[in-house]
């Protein structure tokens, strides 16, 4: 536990090693990381290492319940994995109830020694981190929302880098400054670690050119603006002015919001400053799309391209072994012993995906696995359909009820899978960032209204279609992505507004061993923490 100060605010948060945000890893491609993790609060934990493909170490990688009971007070686990393929920016972050919104970092992967940038070296490497801040404690806002069945408490800030920055309330000196030089080229890492915003960015009078998201190359392209969901990473150069500007420059963020419901919708402010300025230039602020602006957001996440080289080709899977159609959404649950809830006519809120409310496990889903106990812990019946057909994006049906359950899916090893993902309207269409562990996958297609499995695969891009981790499914729209399950293990699937996973929009995938020794999952480490 750490004291920290903002918003005239001090209050104890948990942190790593006394740092927030916390401390940075680096890492070469290839590189092995072993990384302890001892914990000294009363709260449980665990930690993800977000986007790292994770091949055949499944153990490690750190959502609670999935792939580990969470480490209790006074233990420690050892997270030991490889960097298998990737170079870039990825993320770390406790992955138990709110922790992560003080317990997070980035990962940087440079690539292996004497491999170049597909793009210009950039004189500097930045990392900004945006978080949200919360007065009170964010395990209190979820805990009393969960209760209630209502939805929670906003945060009262955004942060960069930690700091909330001179447009809110006494933070004029807790402001993340960036000082730059004229005529040089600088590497700006950026993750989105808010809890429950996607988030617009841009600098005044400056343009980025977006060379890589989710540790992807992509082919570059300029832009004034780039839109960030909570769990993507996107890498931009800024190159600076050829002489010194007569002027200091605003770099802000603020929110997209599809939905209905309240956002924290404030404006976050960081500096830029080039070397050697007089403090009394004026100060230029850029323009950022309205919080609605789905068009901005359509027309920027189209521009994503896969390099698709001989070096760094865009292996998209051209034959498919299964095909799955998923809903995603809100929806809602009966309050308990007849009291009454916040949640839409009484109930409580809840979200499902194909109407699956998720239900965490009282033990780990791959100890249960690998230990041949799963029939007592979930059951692999997860539906690849969903179970009601309706108008997902027309006039909502009467019934909004979400069933509960602890279900996977189960895939044999190598199988390549489409999945279409569709948003509904049953309490609002919203975008959902969906992030899936242990692949990356291809987005081949995103469309609004209701997906047409006759027409609508004719607009598939299998050439160069982006790579990620973590996709947003559009407002009342869907996305259709293709993955190949050569990863064994348990892996999770969840909607990254932190909100929308504690209501249930979950599931996991159960990638079954091969038959070849390098195709099984090894056993679990001796320190694997017990529930």
């Amino acid at each position: 536990m750490t004291n920290v100060t903002r918003l005239c605010h001090t209050k104890s948060i948990l942190t790593v090693n006394g740092k927030f945000p916390g401390p940075s890893i680096f890492a070469r491609e290839g590189d092995r990381l072993v990384i302890r993790v001892v914990n000294h609060v009363q709260n449980n934990v665990t930690l993800h290492w977000h986007g790292v493909r994770q091949l055949r170490s499944a153990w490690a990688d750190g959502p609670a319940y999935i792939t580990q009971c969470p480490i209790q007070t006074g233990q420690s686990y050892v997270y030991n994995y490889t960097i298998v393929g990737q170079r870039g920016t990825l993320w770390w972050h406790a992955h138990i109830s709110w922790l992560r919104s003080t317990i997070h970092g980035p990962i940087i992967i440079l690539p292996k020694f004497g491999v170049p940038y597909p793009f210009p070296k950039p004189y500097k490497q930045v990392s900004i981190i945006f978080g949200e801040w919360f007065n009170s404690d964010p395990e209190a806002v979820i805990n009393q929302a969960l209760q209630t069945g209502g939805a929670p408490n906003v945060s009262d800030a955004y942060t960069i880098n930690g700091l909330p920055g001179p447009l809110y309330n006494c933070s004029a000196k807790d402001t993340f400054t960036l000082n730059l030089r004229p005529g040089k080229v600088y590497l700006l890492r950026m993750i989105n670690a808010a809890l429950n915003d996607e988030l617009f960015f841009g600098i005044a009078d400056h343009l980025l050119t977006t060379v890589e998201v989710d540790a992807i190359y992509v082919k570059p392209f300029i832009s004034d603006t780039i839109l960030l969901g909570p769990g993507q990473t996107t890498n931009v150069l800024l190159l600076t002015k050829p002489t010194l500007p007569n002027a200091t420059f605003l770099m802000l963020a603020r929110p997209y919001a599809s939905g209905t419901g309240t956002f924290d919708n404030s404006t976050v402010a960081g500096i830029l400053h080039y070397k050697n300025t007089k403090k009394n230039f004026p100060l230029l602020t850029p323009i950022l799309p309205s919080l609605n602006d789905t068009a901005f957001v359509t027309n920027f996440t189209s521009k994503l391209r896969s390099l698709a080289t001989p070096q760094f080709p865009a292996n998209v899977p051209k034959k498919v072994d299964q095909k799955f159609f998923f809903t995603v959404g809100l929806g809602t649950s009966p309050c308990l012993n007849n009291q009454t809830c916040q949640g839409p006519n009484g109930t409580k809120f809840s979200a499902s995906v194909n109407n699956v409310s998720f239900v965490l496990p009282a033990t780990a889903l791959l100890q249960a696995h690998f230990s041949g106990q799963s029939k007592s812990v979930f059951s692999s019946n997860f539906p690849i359909t969903p179970l009601n057909q309706f108008n997902y994006t027309g006039t909502p049906p009467n019934n909004t009820m979400v069933s509960n359950g602890t279900k996977v899916l189960v895939l044999p090893f190598n199988t390549s899978v489409e999945l279409v993902i569709q948003d509904t309207s049953i309490i609002g269409p919203e975008s959902h960032p969906l992030h899936l562990h242990g692949f990356n996958f291809f987005v081949l297609a995103q469309g609004f209204g209701n997906y047409d499995p006759v027409n609508d695969p004719k607009k598939y891009n299998l050439v160069d279609p982006v790579e990620r981790n973590t996709v947003g499914v559009p407002v009342g729209g869907w996305v259709a992505i293709r993955f190949m399950a050569d990863n064994p293990g348990v892996w999770f699937m969840h909607c990254h507004l932190e909100v929308h996973m504690s209501w249930g929009l979950k599931m996991a995938w159960l990638v079954l061993d091969g038959s070849l020794p390098n195709q099984k999952l090894p056993p679990p480490p001796f320190d694997l923490p017990q529930c």
